[in-house]
């Protein structure tokens, strides 16, 4: 019988421990599954401020971009005055100077197109001084108050935006 009494002590040792080790298993599990859900949580983070890192620094590339096109843009715009004051100046027009000169006006204006330079529309439009630049105020009987009834220079937007607003004579 005392053999048996041991056998029973030692199983009931045994399934003391056996209970003892699967509750550490069990907690040791529990500790590791919040720590991959912290480390995923972590990831997910890091993989989105990732993202709007890049997305941020696409901006600011497309910016300095269409800076330098502006830059540019603006440097042009002169000369294309310059090019439409010697064509409006020519008295023959028949002559291949004059042609050859409108056709590199004409090469400058589609270049600037294709890069998005878009002239301003100001003749018989409202005055708006977002795009306006009154130099002149003039009694017309032919226009309504506060109507543009002269360009002095085209104004010109690059993407939406004004770079140039015209210059111009508008109604009393």
């Amino acid at each position: 019988m005392e053999v048996n009494k041991d056998i029973g002590n030692e199983r009931e040792d045994f399934d003391e421990k056996s209970e003892q080790v699967i509750e550490d298993v069990d907690e040791t599990a529990s500790e590791h599954e919040d720590e991959i859900e912290e480390l995923n949580s972590k990831l997910l983070r890091l993989q989105a401020d990732f993202i709007n890192y890049r997305k941020r620094s696409e901006r600011e590339r497309e910016g300095l971009i269409d800076y330098g096109m502006e830059t540019i843009i603006c440097g042009l715009l002169p000369i294309l005055d310059n090019f439409e004051r010697a064509l409006d100046s020519e008295v023959d027009r028949d002559n291949s100077f004059y042609q050859g000169i409108e056709m590199i006006q004409s090469q400058l204006i589609e270049f600037l197109k294709s890069n998005g330079v878009k002239e301003i529309d100001a003749l018989n439009k409202p005055f708006d001084p977002n795009y306006h630049h009154a130099v002149l105020m003039e009694e017309s009987e032919d226009a309504d108050e506060g109507t543009v009834i002269g360009v002095l220079q085209k104004g010109y937007e690059f993407k939406e935006k004004v770079i140039r607003p015209s210059m111009v004579r508008v109604a009393q």
